[in-house]
């Protein structure tokens, strides 16, 4: 069974100067095996999520999932990857994976492989296991305090951590002398604040450890 998490979704960008040092993170983006998705994974709260980071039709909608609530949100910023725990001993990672075509989720478990490939595989009721390769896009995300503090943050907007990109604003407007900015307004799209040209500008997502569905996960 090939687990195709979503069709419509196209590779956004590359990078290729990848050192052994990322070897066993599965942080980062990641291109799905047929090339339709690029899936963000990162570390929020203790555990490993992944979410629909780019499409390539925009405008996607989740219709196939069975909660009617939820069939007509919005593909991009899906969670895929949820609440994945590290195995003692093992360089792997095991929770759920949610598949749009279906609106199943499977159990799954996520394997670095080498720098640059991440082995997905799922299984229904324990059986019928299959998986697929995703390919590295993006670099490792380093825990920050918006990952590690995930939960708490849409709560309390004013006072929401940074998300990625940030820093670059803040230390762009101390270089120019510009006047402080206002708080970043908490969810996904702080990560996008930062000014025209820099990197995050066009990244709708962002930090996912800041969407609602995983900030507000009850562990």
């Amino acid at each position: 069974m090939r687990l195709a998490l979503y069709t419509g979704i196209l590779l956004a960008g590359g990078y290729t100067c990848l050192t052994p040092a990322l070897a066993a993170d599965p942080t980062g983006d990641w291109r799905v095996a047929d090339g339709v998705a690029n899936i963000r994974v990162a570390q929020c709260n203790g555990s490993m999520w992944g979410a629909v980071s780019w499409e390539k039709k925009p405008g996607g909608r989740d219709e196939n999932n069975p909660d009617v609530s939820k069939k007509n949100r919005p593909t991009l910023g899906m969670p895929t990857l949820i609440d994945m725990k590290k195995k003692p001993g093992a360089e792997q990672w095991e929770g759920q994976v949610y598949n749009a075509q279906d609106g199943q989720t499977y159990s799954a478990t996520i394997t670095p492989v080498g720098t640059d490939q991440l082995e997905i595989k799922g299984c229904v009721m324990g059986f019928l296991c299959g998986g697929e390769t995703w390919t590295r896009v993006g670099p490792p995300i380093p825990l920050s305090p918006a990952n590690a503090m995930a939960k708490g943050a849409p709560k309390a907007a004013g006072a929401a951590p940074k998300a990625q990109g940030a820093t670059a604003q803040s230390t762009a407007q101390a270089t120019t002398g510009a006047t402080a900015a206002a708080p970043a307004p908490a969810g996904p799209k702080a990560a996008g604040a930062a000014k025209p040209g820099q990197k995050g500008a066009a990244d709708p997502v962002g930090d996912i450890c800041l969407l609602p569905e995983i900030a507000g996960f009850a562990h």
